[in-house]
């Protein structure tokens, strides 16, 4: 049996095996929601910064407190 045939029968036997099948669905899944986040985050992101400056600035006001 050549290179060729051993190639073409392991590609045979990985394409019927569904083990794993599952677990490389929810990597997907997973993978389209981090996308999603970080094109959602990207577009707020000018929103983002002003809540954040706003917070910022709000917490400088208050007196502390402490020995």
């Amino acid at each position: 049996m050549n290179l060729l045939e051993k190639t073409k029968g392991l590609m045979k036997s990985l394409w019927k095996d569904e083990a794993g099948q599952g677990l490389v669905e929810y990597g997907l899944i997973l993978a389209l929601v981090a996308v999603g986040l970080v094109v959602v985050l990207g577009l707020m992101k000018d929103e983002l910064v002003t809540l954040f400056t706003d917070i910022n600035t709000e917490l400088a006001k208050r007196p502390t407190t402490g020995p």
